[in-house]
């Protein structure tokens, strides 16, 4: 497969080298299209693209993949995924793999994740995507969560219907002492912020869980020396004729 790897740290992040060896090794061949620096947090944004004027593009050679081209790009991570899509450089991908975080990107962060919301952007344009995450630490072990990104790849693109997203957090452990790999559900919003309004600037300050994960989460199984993997659907619609008909009614008469 050709396959897409990006990140949401910068081109120069040691997480994004790791995972790229992972999907060569495995025999795919893969371009790295990344944001040219940090971009942490940023979702599924795309900035102002064609609006804000020709993106700013350099080649960056890697040492130890010398026939893997890399790209850094002066925008999010999506917008480093729709350029790859477009054939940009060169035929579009199969799949995109995004990654490897440090720190890991569970339950409602998955909305937040520059790591993930390049993923998302893929799947939502039908192409099935990998977002990989590691446990933080001083010195995380990058290879132990690529480790488990090309089996999550050849199961994405091994399953029918829809595009879909596997997002994958992995313990910060050698790779023979993690657990195993069990499915996570997404963990509800536990964390606790304290923000405080001065003079011309807010402060806002992350102060830890409030909660212990519930059973069977993708942060409780992290924690309990597992990998998690979850199936994200992406942009999927509900059930909107019930609120079609309340809306008319309530508006209309």
């Amino acid at each position: 497969m050709r396959v897409l790897v990006t990140n949401d740290d910068g081109v120069e992040a040691p997480g994004l080298l790791a995972l790229t060896e992972a999907v060569v090794a495995a025999g795919h061949d893969a371009v790295v299209i990344a944001p040219s620096g940090e971009r942490s947090g940023s979702g599924a944004a795309i900035g102002r693209l064609h609006r804000a004027g020709p993106i700013a593009c350099t080649e960056v050679e890697w040492a130890s993949l010398p026939g893997v081209p890399v790209f850094a790009l002066d925008v999010p991570p999506a917008a480093a995924v729709y350029a790859g899509v477009l054939g940009t450089f060169g035929p579009p991908p199969d799949a995109v793999v995004s990654g490897v975080n440090p720190g890991l990107n569970y339950g409602h962060l998955v909305l937040h994740s520059g790591t993930v919301g390049a993923a998302l952007t893929a799947a939502a344009v039908g192409i099935p995507g990998v977002a990989v995450s590691i446990a933080w630490s001083e010195h995380p072990r990058w290879a132990t969560a690529a480790a488990f990104a090309p089996a999550a790849l050849d199961w994405l693109t091994s399953v029918d219907g829809p595009a879909r997203v596997v997002n994958v957090n992995a313990p910060d452990l050698p790779l023979d002492e993690v657990r195993g790999v069990r499915a996570g559900t997404l963990a509800p919003f536990l964390e606790r912020w304290k923000a405080e309004r001065h003079p011309g600037e807010v402060h806002l300050e992350y102060v830890g869980r409030e909660h212990e994960p519930p059973a069977g989460s993708d942060l409780a199984v992290v924690l309990d020396g597992y990998t998690s993997v979850t199936v994200l659907q992406g942009i999927a619609p509900g059930e909107g004729a019930a609120l079609a008909a309340a809306v008319a009614t309530a508006t209309l008469g």
